[in-house]
């Protein structure tokens, strides 16, 4: 069954996602996109992939007036800075919203959301690879069942050229991104220790350093959980061109280690000698994921309320950081 849909920013991210969107039964019937290169782009991209150009409505509540009707759905592709009010205003349109990451710039924003979700009855799904994925999902059912044991500690990295391959891009603007490569590539970290634990920090410590840029490039978190479990998190984006990550986790009984992708999950249980790779299907992509949510083949894997937990963790990292690493506790916060 075709899903009716609109493009909310059609720029590399959104032709990135189009070729499963396609092959999955999506049908775009609008595009809401101010550049006119963009647009061009992605009618090319359709082309190739067989799909008819749809109309381009570059302002969003004349899309919206002009198009909701005919639609069910939006993906929402655009800058941080856009996506609370654009995901709301498509909500209240009666629209279910498919939102790239991060989801919102703060903890007042992600709880607005959360109260639209409820008052309109619409789904929300933030497209976090990690969260979408059959690996984070099922790590963060096995921690919570406690056949591992208590949590104890959570060690996660990332690493990418991120500064010189976003240089002159709204990535390195405060006021549209809301964070440099911690809150952008470094967000699917956040997002996946966040969905794996499944409960708030308490107190946070960070250090950051832009490195020449308006913006966090390289960074390291140190945080307690409400639970009493310690986490630490190192962010450096002003290294050599690729991109790696690891998570470990460490309980009580056991072990894992996964990806902010969820592109693998190990497991070592007591007793055993070395970890086994988890036998599960691998993710292919947020829409995939967000269609099975609409259908009510699965619960929604990243719903808003990890996304309020993770505006909260950032907003303590911010506030924190800017303190030059003092402690700060997420519930103390005014935002």
């Amino acid at each position: 069954m075709k899903t009716r849909t609109a493009l909310i920013g059609a720029g590399g991210m959104a032709r990135y996602h189009l070729p499963l969107m396609i092959e999955t039964g999506a049908d775009i019937r609008a595009v809401c996109e101010p550049s006119g290169d963009n647009y061009e782009l992605t009618v090319a991209k359709l082309d190739e992939l067989g799909a008819p150009p749809p109309p381009n409505e570059p302002d969003l509540a004349t899309m919206l007036e002009k198009h909701a009707g005919e639609l069910d759905t939006v993906f929402i592709i655009t800058p941080h800075n856009l996506h609370h009010d654009q995901a709301k205003m498509c909500m209240e349109a009666g629209l279910d919203v498919l939102l790239e990451k991060p989801m919102v710039m703060n903890a007042s924003e992600a709880l607005s959301l959360i109260e639209t979700r409820d008052r309109t009855g619409k789904h929300l799904v933030v497209a976090f690879q990690g969260g979408l994925s059959p690996q984070i999902r099922y790590a963060a059912e096995l921690i919570a069942s406690g056949e591992l044991g208590e949590l104890l500690t959570v060690t996660s990295m990332v690493w990418q050229g991120w500064k010189a391959a976003t240089v002159g891009t709204w990535r390195q603007i405060p006021e549209m991104a809301g964070g440099g490569f911690l809150f952008d590539s470094g967000a699917h970290m956040l997002n996946s220790v966040c969905t794996l634990v499944g409960e708030d920090f308490g107190t946070v410590a960070a250090w950051t350093d832009n490195r020449g840029t308006s913006v966090d490039i390289n960074g390291v978190v140190m945080a307690r959980l409400q639970s009493g479990a310690l986490v630490t998190l190192n962010g450096c984006g002003d290294c050599i061109p690729g991109l790696e990550n690891e998570i470990f986790i460490n309980l009580t009984r056991g072990a894992i280690r996964t990806g902010m992708y969820g592109e693998r999950l190990f497991i070592r249980r007591e007793g055993e000698s070395e970890a086994t790779e988890a036998d599960l299907p691998k993710m292919r992509g947020a829409w995939e994921q967000f269609t099975q949510v609409r259908a009510g083949e699965i619960e929604n894997p990243c719903p808003p309320e990890v996304g309020l937990r993770m505006a909260k963790l950032w907003d303590a990292i911010v506030e924190s950081a800017s303190k030059d690493g003092q402690p700060v506790r997420t519930q103390d916060q005014s935002s």
